[in-house]
């Protein structure tokens, strides 16, 4: 028996929801294949343990954490505790301490999703943003001066390095070629920022000398961001900088019609530390505790993590299963029309993998 040891951080909000019900699948998955176990070690990191502790997790969260194959994260965010002492406390120390440098999002119109774009057929919304995630306009550096005063005045830096900025795009056009996409664009905004993306732009184009294979090119993201609506079919591979890949994965997700669909990935590809998968909404305060949070978000991104741990028999099973449930509109909850609950929703993936998983 192969035994998979995971670090569950339900966090806050519609997070604790979603991926305690989400967690049913992994047991089923278990009981298809007979071959695998997966240890679940459960911890109550969050905006609950700052209000209790004053720190998001303990001052060795990394070293608990680091004890595992793969980390699976709910939301976190809740009202009490900022916004930026919530993510500069949990998200920010794990995707740098660990050195998750990428962070992928699929952009994947399902059948049965309700697009609100024109262009809603499966075939026209289907490319992947691959998003620096340790450093850039992330990094958490800056300084105030004359704080209390008319002239105060705030500094948010922006760290690129070319270790930082090569590693990203050279796995973006490795994903490409790996995965038979065509196309790798890159987002950018040089036009403005002189220093940070005239940087990015040069090692673009040192990247994809590389590969000759790969059409490519550099779009302003803020006509990207308008092309992601008009002509979302033109994209295959995007990568982007920490922010600008943030942004457009919230565009990319309310493309398919809900936010709470979307999976994401925080990747150490070369698997020295866990690698944490979680879905991009968040924490949903407004609707915590009503049972009627969207699941799909984080079995999607459950699927990743399979695939992520070398399983990718399992990794399709459970993608066929999301994607029949999507289709057939059985059950949906109120973020995508319907009336069902978290748990129904996971009720009918499990019933799915029956069908056909044995």
């Amino acid at each position: 028996m192969k035994k998979i040891r995971l670090n569950l951080i339900p966090g806050d909000g519609i997070g604790i929801e979603v991926v305690r019900e989400s967690t049913r699948v992994l047991g089923k998955i278990s009981e298809l294949h007979g071959g695998i176990s997966f240890l679940a070690n459960e911890l109550d990191w969050g905006c609950g343990h700052y209000l209790k502790h004053g720190t998001m997790m303990p001052r060795d969260g990394l070293s608990i954490l680091a004890d595992c194959d793969a980390i699976l994260l709910g939301a976190i965010g809740f009202p009490g505790v900022a916004d930026h002492v919530s993510v500069q406390g949990l998200l920010f120390p794990i995707r740098q301490g660990f050195d998750q440098y990428i962070n992928m999002r699929p952009i994947k119109m399902l059948e049965g999703l309700d697009s609100p774009l024109k262009a809603s057929r499966p075939e026209d919304i289907d490319f992947v943003v691959i998003r620096e995630n340790s450093e850039g306009e992330y990094c958490g550096k800056g300084s105030i001066s004359h704080e209390g005063t008319p002239e105060e005045a705030v500094i948010q830096e922006a760290h690129f390095s070319r270790k930082g900025t090569t590693r990203v795009i050279r796995y973006a056009f490795e994903y490409a070629r790996s995965h038979g996409r065509a196309t790798v664009a890159s987002a950018t905004k040089s036009n403005a920022l002189n220093y940070s993306m005239v940087f990015w732009d040069k090692i673009f184009g040192e990247v994809k000398a590389s590969y000759p294979d790969i059409a490519s090119r550099s779009i302003h993201v803020d006509a990207l961001a308008g092309m992601f609506i008009l002509k979302p079919q033109m994209f295959e591979v995007v990568v982007a900088s920490n922010l600008f890949g943030d942004i457009l994965t919230d565009l990319g997700s309310a493309m398919l019609g809900s936010i709470g669909i979307s999976p994401s990935a925080n990747i150490n590809p070369e698997k020295r530390f866990p690698s944490m998968f979680e879905p991009i909404h968040g924490s949903a305060p407004d609707i915590a505790g009503k049972g009627i949070a969207n699941p799909l978000g984080t079995l999607w991104s459950m699927v990743m993590m399979l695939e992520h741990l070398d399983l990718p028999d399992m990794a399709g099973m459970l993608m066929k299963a999301i994607a029949s449930v999507v289709a057939s509109g059985t059950v949906k909850t109120p973020d995508m029309g319907g009336t069902g609950t978290t748990a129904q929703v996971v009720d009918e993936v499990c019933r799915q993998l029956d069908r056909t998983g044995r």
